[in-house]
């Protein structure tokens, strides 16, 4: 059985309490130290992006306890906002995702499908290694879901499964509304190229 996509942990806590507790870290020789975080509504109910030093670690359902205003966490709602508007947006965030090397390799092919399209788990292992349950596997525990798109991965036969919000409507709200964004960059795309060689000016 291939493991559902999605941070299971976020679900339960938003769930449960309605709150994303603080997340917090540990670096070598100090104290335990909170990261910084920030949330919004969305959707697909409450989400709140996490940042340390500099790079995104992870994206929770719920909504956070202690909210911080850094550059890049402001930088990642806005994408954020912006995607569940509707638009086209490339998340190009520096990310920093805890796992191992070889969940690392499966989180970055997960990165590599475009908005709008989809792979299956077989299609992943084959690119970044393992088999449809390991790369199944990784999905499961994959911190930052959305930005890293692990809902763009499906069975050989269906949906397969999804862990985040709820569950399989959320992976269906998350495909459907990429699907729309890109059919509408196609059409303006269309619209624009049409415009521009009916009035004699070269795209």
């Amino acid at each position: 059985m291939v493991r559902q996509c999605g941070n299971r942990a976020a679900r339960l806590d938003s769930r449960a309490f309605r709150v994303c507790h603080p997340r917090w870290c540990v670096p070598h020789n100090s104290q335990r130290r909170y990261v910084p975080q920030i949330s919004l509504h969305t959707p697909v109910g409450d989400l709140s992006v996490s940042e340390d030093d500099g790079h995104i670690v992870a994206l929770d359902w719920g909504w956070g306890s202690v909210q911080s205003q850094t550059p890049l966490l402001l930088h990642a709602r806005d994408l954020l906002q912006a995607y569940f508007d509707g638009e086209a947006v490339a998340f190009d965030l520096p990310l920093a995702p805890a796992g191992s090397p070889y969940r690392q390799r499966v989180w970055a092919a997960l990165r590599r499908i475009p908005a709008g399209a989809t792979r299956t788990y077989a299609q992943i292992a084959a690119e970044a290694g393992g088999s449809p349950r390991s790369v199944g596997g990784a999905n499961g525990v994959n911190p930052i879901p959305i930005i890293i798109p692990c809902h763009r991965v499906l069975a050989s036969a269906g949906l397969g499964g999804y862990s985040g919000g709820d569950g399989l409507a959320t992976k269906r709200i998350l495909l459907d509304l990429e699907v729309r964004a890109m059919d509408l960059l196609r059409h303006s795309s269309s619209s624009s190229s049409s415009s521009s060689s009916s009035s004699g000016i070269a795209p």
